[in-house]
């Protein structure tokens, strides 16, 4: 699964379909947050290793300040097909389509966990002869892939059968993290114009129409993580969910990604301005879950979150003098050659 400066369609549905309704689950939240900014920062500063052929993309200031349109028009396309066409058949749709892309991306987070050795395998099939001969299939895998493969491939079963909300979550946790670690931002800049923008999409769908609201509630993809808030009384078979979507984990996490780097670069020897802010972000999400009860009324979470991940590190930054270095520090990533090439490290442009 890849990202595009042209088009970053997971995080448009992630954003659009799910941000306005959220409830319980803020340690889960809370483990999956932590997990994916610490995948995203163990690149250090954006190393990769062009071995994969993945590269993290970039968000420029011009794609921060389109996402929210680019999302309010993917949102509203929703919501006109979910008005105009059977919400069944769309569903079947995106639900065959988002099952595929769950398997890679789930495959992808197992892949780094897996504890059994590591064969590797080569499949090769060639026609011809001799100088005339060329490769038909030309593939290389571990025993990692092949496990991976094969449990990606019973949850995708069982959450195309079953729409469980256990196999939901398990795709949404590996969509959050995967968007994480691809998607990048290099400055403070480039961070603040996207959650300011986000800010007011976010306010304008949840409190000024109810579309983001019906589209959270129709679309059926693991683009949300789901909790049952009927849990003791129906067990597994819950029905009753409060939902939170992905993208209220991924654009702030790729923002505290990005402090995470900050804090390394002033080589101070502390995590100060990502853990503030992480903490931050906790108490935004329990600030929305008290409000959320208090008005029973869906939420839209940025509301809470953008002041608490924009305010808690400018703050802090202004207070310990180190405002300048905040708005100063650009992120350069460093692609790794794989030791195979035995090439040297370069800077990238």
């Amino acid at each position: 699964m890849y990202f595009n400066s042209e088009n970053y369609f997971f995080l448009y549905v992630g954003i659009s379909s799910g941000f306005g309704c959220m409830g319980y689950g803020e340690d889960v939240y809370r483990f999956l947050s932590y997990k994916g900014i610490l995948r995203r920062d163990r690149f250090e500063v954006g190393q990769r290793t062009l071995e994969s052929g993945e590269r993290p993309e970039t968000m420029s200031n011009k794609d921060a300040l389109m996402l929210p349109l680019k999302a309010s028009c993917a949102l509203f396309a929703l919501y006109i097909f979910f008005q105009f066409f059977y919400k069944e058949y769309i569903n079947l749709l995106l639900t065959g389509y988002f099952s595929y892309l769950g398997v890679l991306a789930l495959g992808h987070l197992l892949r780094h966990a897996a504890s059994v050795p590591n064969l590797p395998y080569h499949i090769l099939f060639t026609r011809g002869d001799n100088d005339s001969r060329s490769d038909i299939v030309n593939y290389n895998f571990t025993s990692y892939d092949v496990i991976c493969l094969v449990i990606s491939l019973c949850m995708g079963a069982w959450y195309l059968l079953k729409k469980h909300w256990i196999a939901n979550n398990l795709f949404g946790i590996a969509f959050a993290i995967r968007g994480m670690e691809l998607l990048r931002l290099n400055n403070v800049a480039t961070g603040v114009i996207l959650l300011c923008g986000l800010f007011l999409y976010d306010i304008f769908w949840v409190f000024g129409t109810n579309v983001m609201v019906t589209v959270a509630e129709s679309f059926e993809a693991p683009i949300k993580l789901v909790f049952p808030q009927d849990l003791l009384v129906n067990g597994l078979n819950a029905s009753n969910f409060a939902m939170l979507g992905l993208g209220d984990i991924v654009v702030p996490g790729i923002f505290i990604a990005l402090l995470l780097r900050f804090d390394k670069s002033l080589k101070r020897g502390s995590e100060f301005y990502f853990r503030a802010t992480f903490s931050a972000y906790i108490l935004g999400l329990l600030a929305t879950i008290l409000v959320m009860h208090m008005f029973k009324h869906a939420q839209p979470a940025l509301l809470y979150l953008v002041p608490a991940c924009l305010g808690t590190p400018l703050t802090l930054a202004l207070l310990r003098g180190d405002i300048n270095a905040l708005f100063n520090y650009k992120d350069q990533p460093v692609i790794v050659e794989s030791p195979v090439d035995n090439s040297k490290t370069k800077k990238s442009e």
